[in-house]
């Protein structure tokens, strides 16, 4: 009997079944919109360059499931992305470049305009700057006599809980760049923006210093992924 031989080169190759549906949610995409698509499809786009040959639902199904939402997933730390089975250096890059992009987004919107008058800009700035971050930072915005931003800088990170913020290190450098005013900005990782009496003493003693320079405080804004809070509007400063 003569020994059987493989014949599937010489057979068509078999289109896999992801390239209909990733052609599906393309057509979606351009047609109806970002917002016909739910989180794991958008997440199954953007993964789409980095894993060419292999159907990216369940990997964006569990990415959501771990992280939670689109933007947790994006702004999650790269040492607990590597502990998903199936991702790679290459989807991890790309996850973090659509995190750069939206940050550097939502940052020229804040700059093109006074800071006070698109104060919604610099909510959804600092959100997406540091609201998923898995350590603490202090950030300061240092804004002109237009209250244009001049200056953005992440001024100390911390640990999951505490940050060290040195009153007088702060307005040493907004005196170097000339700043009339200032927004304090910080992430609590555990996601409630409550304001804890140790960042209210902090805002405190920063404005008394601030003061005699005539350098305002404006606000002292701290923002968690289940949302923000503002000390100015909650009366405490």
């Amino acid at each position: 009997m003569p020994a059987k031989t493989d014949n599937s080169k010489d057979q068509p190759a078999e289109t896999p079944h992801y390239h209909g549906h990733r052609e599906r949610l393309r057509e979606r995409f351009h047609t109806a919109g970002a917002d016909a698509l739910s989180d794991y499809e958008l997440l199954e786009m953007a993964l789409f360059a980095s894993i060419p040959r292999r159907d990216t639902k369940p990997l964006a199904k569990e990415l959501l499931r771990r992280f939670g939402s689109f933007a947790e997933v994006i702004h999650a730390p790269v040492a607990r992305l590597r502990e998903v089975d199936g991702i790679g250096e290459a989807s991890i890059n790309q996850l973090k470049l659509i995190a750069a992009a939206a940050s550097r987004v939502a940052k020229g919107e804040v700059k093109r305009r006074s800071a006070l008058s698109s104060w919604n800009d610099v909510l959804d700035y600092c959100r997406s700057s540091m609201a998923f971050a898995d350590k603490e930072q202090f950030r300061l915005l240092f804004l002109d006599k237009r209250n244009q931003i001049i200056a953005d800088e992440v001024q100390q990170t911390g640990t999951v809980d505490h940050t060290p913020v040195y009153p007088r290190e702060v307005i040493k450098r907004a005196l170097e760049l000339s700043a009339t005013a200032l927004i304090l900005v910080h992430n609590h990782p555990s996601g409630d923006p409550t304001p804890s009496q140790a960042d209210i003493q902090m805002t405190k003693a920063i404005i008394d210093i601030a003061k005699p320079l005539g350098i305002s405080v404006h606000d002292h804004i701290i923002v968690g992924k289940n949302g923000h809070a503002s000390l100015k509007g909650m009366r405490l400063i």
